[in-house]
């Protein structure tokens, strides 16, 4: 059998986890206070060009995404999401477990728009009952999103007018960050994130690390106390150089972008053998995600060799499924995905 689930699907990068090995016997201080921990925090600061920034690493995702909304959100504020946002749809409620209602908006393939937010937040404020009502406090978006989609330099720079307008954060969740950045034809690099989000994160677990999450606040204003509010949600890593020592490693000789590199040349490949045995796509994604339209039956003898994602029923014969790329997927599992394909 051969995988294509996921991005996280293997262990780590070899490099990666060579420097775990080579630092495992020494004796270091715990959370987050070690020399590689520092260390990643300046070569992310470094690549971000952005020397101010307060760096905290988590160890996985919905965690990031449910400690970082609960710091910098009052408490009687809300967050403002895709409704094909992972926090909304995939992570059992966490936010939401924090005392923070989403606020949903419909999106397409996955972004929502500065105009869909202004329309939202102005007709909450022209409601005299406001004040009833759950706050937005920040907007939740993700590059790349579900879809695999990307969100441009443009469209940020408005999501960010309209957050100063109403005096909200913008949070860009980057599990897949890596990939978003070697995306097709994108625009928008670490500065441009820096220069427009309030708080983001740099995905680890899904783009080369065992785990861990580098959380960046480009203006240096991590919300005081967040340490402790890590701690009260049972997410501050008591042996922290775990994160620290991998994203030292993926920040070194340009490693993450590498990575990334990498499963877009492979993903590429992905697609033309699709393309070449016939095959349609749900979208265009330009990141590591392919949606294939498959014919149920073929789904189903397809299953037995080769390892997918479900994503969503197409009609009552075919389902959209999703093939994803990674720092592991070599040319010769697209080759056997390829001799499968020309079998069924």
């Amino acid at each position: 059998m051969i995988s294509f689930a996921s991005d996280y699907i293997q262990g780590a990068h070899p490099k990666v986890l060579q420097r775990l090995i080579e630092t495992n016997m020494e004796q270091l201080t715990g959370y987050g206070s070690d020399p590689y921990c520092n260390s990643a925090k300046e070569k992310i600061r470094k690549a971000c060009n952005c020397p101010d920034a307060d760096v905290y690493f988590m160890v996985g995702g919905t965690q990031t995404n449910m400690v970082v909304l609960d710091s910098i959100l009052l408490p009687h504020e809300g967050v403002i999401s895709p409704v094909t946002g992972h926090i909304n749809g995939h992570e059992s409620g966490a936010v939401e477990s924090t005392g923070h209602k989403i606020l949903q908006l419909p999106a397409v393939l996955g972004k929502i728009s500065a105009e869909s937010v202004e329309e939202f937040v102005a007709t909450f404020y022209a409601d005299e009952n406001y004040e009833h009502m759950v706050s937005p406090g920040a907007v939740y978006i993700s590059h790349p999103t579900e879809y695999g989609t990307l969100y441009t330099k443009a469209e940020l720079e408005a999501l960010r007018k309209v957050c100063d307008k109403y005096n909200m954060k913008l949070f860009m969740d980057g599990a897949r960050l890596g990939y978003g950045l070697a995306g097709d034809n994108t625009d928008v690099t670490l500065e441009t994130i820096c220069e427009n989000c309030d708080v983001f994160y740099i995905g680890g677990t899904k783009v080369g690390a065992l785990c861990g999450e580098a959380v960046v606040f480009p203006k240096g204003d991590m919300p005081k106390h967040y340490l402790t509010i890590s701690k009260r949600h049972g997410a501050l890593l008591a042996k922290g150089r775990l994160l620290g020592i991998q994203f030292d490693a993926l920040f070194t000789d340009d490693l993450y972008f590498e990575i990334g590199k990498h499963a877009m040349d492979m993903v590429h490949s992905m697609k033309q053998v699709f393309i070449d045995n016939g095959y349609e796509f749900f979208i265009d994604s330009p990141t590591n995600q392919l949606f294939v339209i498959l014919d149920n039956d073929v789904m189903e003898k397809l299953k037995e060799q080769v390892i997918f994602s479900f994503w969503e029923k197409y009609d009552a014969n075919h389902t959209v499924v999703r093939f994803a790329t990674s720092w592991g997927t070599t040319a010769e599992e697209i080759e056997k995905l390829d001799e499968v394909l020309k079998a069924l």
